[in-house]
């Protein structure tokens, strides 16, 4: 098992090895967030790092955005640049310890940054922590990486761990991939059930 804690997160940050890091909100979820109607959602985004798409739920009206992740280097750094942005609704944490209920969850690049042995385990976590009818919303990777972080897959795999606990809504080749990830990303969108 890959031991992907704080201190490898911070590290990772700290020094500049940080691929996944787009500079802006990934365009899927950016599509997403600009159709949601309803701007008094609560929205966890996981492993949220810089914070790109929190920044942009909050710039199209949804206030009600939580960012979460298990390493303070990205917090502090989004909170310099963010200083206005409701301490409450920051969570320093492991994202198995997290405790909250939300409307949404945005996933992006967290899922593809844990140890494939734990999937499973966040299958059961996000259903935990969605509301009746809560969706899971976001972006993983169609390819397998040597090595890792990122760890990848397959829709089929992927799937396997999600159907116990939600609807499939939307599972399929993403189309507005940024240019380096064009071709090797699916987009999800997941209903939570009542299990």
């Amino acid at each position: 098992m890959l031991i992907l804690d704080e201190e490898f997160w911070n590290s990772r940050y700290e020094n500049g090895y940080t691929g996944w890091d787009l500079g802006s909100p990934s365009p899927p979820l950016y599509q997403y967030l600009c159709q949601i109607e309803s701007k008094e959602i609560e929205v966890l985004i996981p492993g949220a790092g810089n914070g790109y798409e929190v920044v942009a739920a909050l710039e199209l009206g949804i206030k009600n955005v939580h960012l979460l992740d298990i390493a303070l280097t990205p917090i502090v750094q989004f909170l310099k640049s963010n200083p206005l942005f409701p301490k409450s609704q920051v969570h320093h944490q492991d994202f198995f310890d997290h405790e909250g209920k939300y409307d949404l969850i945005l996933e992006q690049t967290f899922f593809c940054a844990l140890d494939p042995s734990l999937r499973s385990s966040y299958a059961k976590k996000m259903h935990h922590l969605l509301k009746p009818a809560g969706k899971l919303v976001g972006v993983l990777f169609d390819r397998e990486f040597a090595g890792g972080p990122p760890l990848g897959g397959t829709a089929k795999e992927y799937q396997a761990y999600f159907l116990p606990y939600f609807k499939i809504e939307k599972f399929e080749p993403c189309y507005n991939s940024v240019g380096p990830r064009k071709g090797s990303e699916l987009f999800m969108i997941m209903k939570r059930l009542d299990v």
